[in-house]
């Protein structure tokens, strides 16, 4: 399927092997992997880096395997999911940044452009999210408000 704002046809890149059990030498205990999930969550990591925190530095090459759920379903039992998903929250920070960037140049067509597609992705994407329930149905994206929404 071909990217909604470029002319690309599809992304390209290595795909993870077909595992359908743990690995004998990695992590078994379920409780210590929780306990670490939560406490990178605490240190300020989002559930990426907490995935690749716990592959790279605590043998656990895939959280789902161990758990039977993901990071964010973890974080959801426990009460600590993020307000904003993550995918939005990276939107949200790269709108600020061509905001910053348009401030200095107002004269930047193509940001400016590429201004308006963040924030069409924006509102797509939290159209859905508030559809399935993961995020508030009163949440709106408003450019004056920006910098409040960023964490």
């Amino acid at each position: 399927m071909g990217r909604m704002h470029s002319g690309g046809k599809g992304k390209s890149g290595s795909t993870r092997p077909h595992i359908s059990e743990v690995p004998e030498w990695s992590e078994q205990d379920k409780e210590k992997v929780e306990a670490l999930i939560l406490e990178l969550h605490e240190e300020g990591n989002s559930t990426a880096l907490i995935g690749t925190i716990l592959r790279d530095q605590h043998a656990v090459p895939d959280v789902h395997l161990l758990l039977g759920k993901k990071v964010l379903q973890v974080l959801h039992e426990n009460g600590k999911a993020p307000a904003v998903p993550e995918e939005i929250m990276n939107l949200l920070r790269k709108a600020v940044s061509l905001v910053d960037h348009l401030d200095n140049n107002r004269k930047d067509l193509h940001n400016r452009r590429q201004l308006e597609l963040v924030e069409a992705k924006i509102r797509r994407i939290s159209r859905y999210h508030k559809e399935n329930g993961s995020m508030s149905a009163d949440w709106n994206y408003k450019r004056d408000q920006l910098r409040l929404m960023v964490e």
